[in-house]
């Protein structure tokens, strides 16, 4: 794409409060060249008629798994699946997820190194997809939640050793299993697992290497210690206290929350082929998991998007069903689109290279019906999906 021009959108959501309008933008070399009133755009340039739609920077999930697939029992999938087939469906789902208007994931863990290969063929070009962020392995205790598909590691030294390992195979991420969880079995949400010297070994050794962490917390004294050591966002925080939440707003630590992971299974349970045990504890927890949520809003934690894509009856593809809980847990249906867009690009590091309308910003863009500000549902409706630059989807009239 050398040179487009998007014009006639009823409004744009860029990064301001409220949406623009009357404005075009001029896209070059897969960037966001200009945002500027409409009629003073280049007349050189190939033209996209937004008319009727809202254009908005395409959607982040910060928290999606490419190897595992949705299914009632998805790991038992993937233990069966050989290595190659797994390695189709994750491209799959990738396409799958960009369709669906979302331009940026970050994996947090799988097998084979199939998260980086499926990264770096979409960076290449050889494949449609997201950008993708990727843990490669995550890093746990012996027996620890995430055992099956994680490195297991004991000790300072151990994790030390554990994230450097992650760090030569490419990850762009750290993701650490710090407390137990609900799709292990043998595990229970509330146990801590790694200790604070542990945690503290592998941010350390993240940092070094100028990569940011994320951490598994369910559990009180686990959040707390990942908190206290400087993580850089804490996935699902389901027993998150006021205190807690208090420091990760002096830190500027971020909450993903995931709300839909847990919710997906309590609504469909064994009787759709869940694991008991993943039914029993996801029951325990699903309360307690949006109290912390509304808790973290209650104080103004930095809240992101991230669904735990891959979970089961958890597909890839739409950010929409997480939004639509945050929204019913309180989030206005704008909050819930930031966290989705300039949010989550600052908590993965990449607010200088997307989640919002600016020029030098990479062009990843949708078009959709309707107003995602005030009906976040609205974002369901894509017509237009442009990632780093690329035309991944064209629903316009008149688009192939």
């Amino acid at each position: 794409m050398d040179r487009l021009i998007l014009t006639g959108a009823t409004r744009i959501y860029g990064a301001g409060a409220e949406p623009m309008r009357e404005h075009a933008l001029v896209l070059e070399e897969g960037r966001i060249k200009a945002v500027v009133p409409i009629g003073r755009h280049p007349t050189d340039a190939a033209v996209l008629d937004l008319e009727g739609l809202t254009l908005l920077p395409g959607l982040i999930n910060c928290h999606v798994h490419l190897c595992l697939g949705g299914e009632a029992d998805p790991a038992r999938v993937l233990l069966e699946d050989p290595p190659a087939l797994r390695a189709i469906k994750a491209v799959l789902r990738a396409k799958q997820t960009v369709e669906a208007g979302v331009t940026t994931v970050r994996d947090l863990g799988g097998v084979d190194g199939i998260a980086l290969a499926v990264r770096d063929a979409i960076r290449a070009r050889l494949i449609p997809g997201p950008r993708v962020l990727a843990a490669a392995k995550g890093i746990c205790m012996t027996g620890g939640h995430g055992w099956r598909f994680g490195r297991e590691a004991d000790g300072p030294d151990d994790v030390r050793k554990a994230v450097r390992e992650q760090l030569k195979v490419g990850a762009d991420v750290i993701k650490l299993f710090a407390t137990g969880g609900v799709m292990t079995p043998g595990v229970e949400p509330g146990s801590s697992q790694l200790t604070p010297e542990e945690i503290r070994a592998a941010i350390e050794e993240a940092r070094k290497a100028g990569r940011r962490t994320a951490a598994h917390a369910q559990a009180t004294d686990g959040i707390a210690a990942c908190v206290d050591a400087g993580i850089g966002s804490i996935e699902h925080g389901i027993f998150l206290t006021e205190p807690i939440a208090t420091k990760m707003v002096t830190g500027g630590i971020a909450l993903v929350a995931t709300l839909i992971a847990p919710e997906r299974i309590v609504n469909h349970g064994v009787k759709a082929g869940i694991p008991e045990f993943a039914v029993r504890k996801s029951e325990a927890v699903h309360a307690r998991h949006v109290e912390s949520f509304q808790m973290a809003m209650r104080h103004g934690v930095p809240i992101a998007a991230g669904t735990d894509a891959g979970t089961p009856f958890n597909p890839h593809g739409s950010i929409v069903p997480e939004l639509a809980l945050m929204v019913k847990a309180g989030m206005s249906p704008l909050e819930a689109l930031r966290s989705a867009t300039s949010v989550a690009a600052r908590v993965l590091g990449l607010h200088e290279e997307t989640g919002r309308i600016a020029p030098g910003l990479a062009a990843d863009l949708i078009a959709v019906g309707g107003d995602p500000g005030e009906r976040v549902e609205a974002l369901d409706d894509v017509r237009l999906v442009i990632a780093n630059g690329r035309i991944a989807v064209n629903r316009l009239k008149g688009g192939a």
